[in-house]
Parts: C-alpha cells; structure tokens; sequence
C-alpha cells in the first residue's frame, strides 16, 4: 500500500500532466504511430546505473520508475566502485522490479559492455563532469545529478563532449521541469513582471548530521574499492573513508553549499533572466559552529551582480545566504521588480513594495503594482536531509527520457549546467581569495581581484 507522501507524489504528477500536457504524447512531441512503435520494439532503452546513492534510492529510482513502463526505459546495470554498493544495487533493483541487473566493478567496465543506451549518474560532486563526458563520448545519453562540475577545466570537457557528440545531457536541475517554476519563467519573459532589480535567496536548516555517515565510514575498508579511481584527476592522497563518503564536506571533491544547493537555486536567476553568469561576486563563509574536522563552510553568503557586459547602468542584485546551524528563514527564492514580488516560497505574484502613487508622483511617475496571482501547480523544493522522490524530480526525469526518445534538448541543457557551475565557482573563489571575482567572457576564465 502507498504512503500519503506517495500518494500525494503521483497525484501532483497527474494533476501537472493535465494542467501543463508535460505528460501528454504532444507535449513529448512523439504522435501515436512513432509511440506505437516505442513500445512494440522488442528492445527496450537500457540504462545503467553510475554510483548507487542515496540519492539514487531513494529519489532517482523511483522517478525513473514513475515512467519506465509507459516509455519502455529498464535497468540493466550498476557501476559502482564499492564492492558493498555494487551488491545492494542489485538486491535493490531485484526487489524492486523483479530483474536481476549486471553488476561493474567500474565505468570502463559498463562502457566496454554492449547493448546500454544511456546512464544515471549520482555519485560524488567532483566526478559527475568527467563521468559524464567519459560516458557520451562512449555512446551514452546521460543524466547527471547537480553540480554539473566543481571546476571550470571539467566543466569545459563535459560541454565539449556534449557538443561534439549530440548526445542529450540532463543536469539535475529539477526546478526547470516544474510546472510552478516554468510558469514563473514565462511570467517573468512575458513582461509583465518588469524588469527583476533584486533576488534574495535563502537556504537554511540546523542539521550538525547534514553529509555525515559516521557508521557507513567505520564500516568502508579500502581494500573493497578502488581510492586511485575515486580520486580521478583530483591530487593522489592517502585512503580516508570521510572524504569517501562524506566528500561534501571536503575540497576539492565537493565545494559544499555551493555546488550541493546554491547551484539550484543560482539556476534560475539564469533562466529566468535569460542571462549565462554573474558580472562579478563577493562572498564570505566559514565554519561557525560545526567544527567536526570539515573542511567546506557551514555557513555562506554573496553578493552577485548581474547584466549585460556592455552596459553597467541596466542589471540587477541577487543576495544569496545558507547556513547549517539555524534552520529560522528556510529556503526563500524572492524576485522583485519596481511593480511588487515573486515569491517562490509561497508561490505568489503580488504588489508588495511595488511604487506606490504617493511615491511616483514626486518622480512624474504612476503607481506601477503588480496584480496578484498564484503560479500554476505549486510545490516547494524540500530541505530534509533525505529528499526523497519529489515531484519535481519525477517530471525531470520524464523529460530526459523523452528526450532520450525524440533527441530534443532536455530542460536542463549542459549549456544550463555549465552557468550554474560558473556561478558556483565564481563564489567559491571569490570565498576563499577576498577578492571581487569576475568572468572574462573571451578566455572562459574566473578572474579573482
């Protein structure tokens, strides 16, 4: 029997088909013959699994499991370099579906091996650019969970390959499938908005276990993985299980808040405004309060400017905050115009602050006041430790196996995940320097001071 989180999960994915069509055949841009012969061909769209996450049980699986049937998409296969891993995904998949997977000791493995079409990649942050490049450069479509890279030399590999390869990339930047945020995008590019002048972003909790595993740590032996191919092109260090396990909370394999929940939420100053990166940042963090032997902030913030490059006089401010050690303010994503607020906490268009007549006189100006509405198909990103399946990541997920289906570009492009990256590696920079980071747009570069 379905639990009401479940229940609920599927009503909102019905309910957003029938409201947006992300679910119908047309939306899909497949008519009734070419879908026929989807599900008539006796070979299905085989996937492999890259890293057996939490992440993936928990959220991935059953979202891809949401829609598999209908698409014709199944498992065939794990890769994971822990031997443990390897065994559970197994056991899971079995359990869950009935099919017996093929196990990989590693990527070379899974690439050498015939017949699989396309991966989902959860593992560590550092690895996802790499892992992807490697992966369509062997034939595969791919999607890869967020940050997209957490270096601008990855990042620029994995749009190369992208690009030269065509085959379809989906960045787990799951807000773009959402029917709430694609109507706040279509609101905000109709117009009627105004122009955006300021964003404050938000995200809190009070979690001293968030990206810890202190029993997974004491239980992991080095000699049940593979630490040489862990570490990829990252720096050769002696075997330690935390940064193994818990690589969120060390650099270089992970920049923390930034790339873990920033880029979320940085991705859609970007698509809304239409607009690639940051003109420049300043930020600041540190480790406030948890000193457990991290190594990355438990607590950020910055400060971007935003606008065109040639014209410093139009553009706007995004505020952006999180810390781990105080949960009061949540997770908060404001826009505002001259006219009043967009509010993606609440879902709400409203005049609040918008000019007020009293006001534009004195400048020869009318009132400028928003009409309030409510977005279409409201949901909320989830801050628990564990997210698991959510809505938003379901409908993500349906539109990358569409894709995979019609070879249209998904949602959340490479292009989508190279900006949010930039962005993130922008902060981090401006973080760890002092200094006032910009981007030089001709040599694709951060330039710090």
């Amino acid at each position: 029997m379905e639990n009401n989180s479940e229940n609920s999960r599927r009503s909102f994915i019905k309910k957003a088909s029938l409201v947006t069509g992300v679910m119908g055949l047309s939306a899909m841009g497949i008519n009734a013959k070419s879908y026929s012969r989807i599900i008539g061909a006796n070979d299905r769209v085989q996937v492999g699994i890259i890293g057996f996450s939490n992440r993936f049980k928990d959220s991935l699986f059953p979202s891809f499991m949401d829609h598999a049937k209908k698409l014709n998409f199944e498992f065939v296969g794990v890769s994971d370099i822990w031997n443990r891993r390897q065994n559970e995904a197994q056991a899971f998949v079995k359990s869950k579906t009935g099919n017996s997977i093929k196990i990989y000791r590693n990527n070379d493995e899974l690439h050498a091996a015939k017949g699989i079409d396309a991966v989902i990649i959860s593992t560590a942050d550092f690895q996802h650019a790499l892992m992807s490049a490697e992966a369509v450069r062997n034939g595969k479509d791919v999607y890869v969970e967020k940050p997209m890279a957490e270096t601008l030399e990855d990042a620029k590999i994995l749009l190369k390959a992208v690009k030269e390869t065509g085959k379809i990339l989906q960045v787990g930047s799951q807000r773009r499938s959402a029917p709430n945020y694609i109507a706040a995008n279509e609101y905000i590019r109709s117009g009627k908005f105004g122009n955006i002048n300021m964003v404050e972003m938000t995200w809190n909790v009070n979690q001293p276990g968030r990206w810890r595993l202190p029993k997974l740590v004491s239980e992991i032996r080095k000699e049940d993985t593979d630490w040489d191919r862990f570490l990829m092109n990252r720096p050769k260090v002696a075997w330690d299980p935390r940064k193994y396990l818990e690589y969120r909370l060390f650099w270089p394999y992970s920049s923390g808040i930034w790339g873990q929940w920033m880029a979320h939420q940085i991705d859609t100053v970007h698509w809304f405004s239409g607009l690639k990166h940051p003109r420049s940042v300043a930020a600041n963090g540190g480790i406030y309060t948890w000193n457990d032997g991290r190594e990355n902030p438990d607590t950020v913030s910055a400060v971007f400017d935003y606008g065109p490059a040639n014209d410093m006089k139009k553009g706007f401010q995004v505020l952006y905050s999180s810390r781990f050690t105080n949960s009061a303010g949540g997770t908060k994503e404001l826009y505002y115009s001259n006219a009043g607020m967009l509010n993606l906490d609440t879902n709400q268009v409203s005049s609040e602050g918008g000019l007020q007549e009293n006001h534009a006189s004195a400048m020869g100006m009318k009132a400028n006041l928003l009409t309030p509405f409510t977005l279409s198909n409201a949901t909320k990103m989830e801050t628990a430790a564990n997210t698991g399946s959510d809505p938003m990541t379901s409908l993500h997920m349906l539109n990358w196996m569409q894709c995979v289906l019609d070879r249209k570009t998904p949602n959340a492009s490479v292009e989508a995940g190279y900006n949010h990256s930039v962005a993130n590696i922008m902060s981090r920079t401006a973080m760890e320097t002092g200094k006032r980071v910009t981007f030089n747009d001709a040599t694709q570069e951060v330039v710090a001071g």
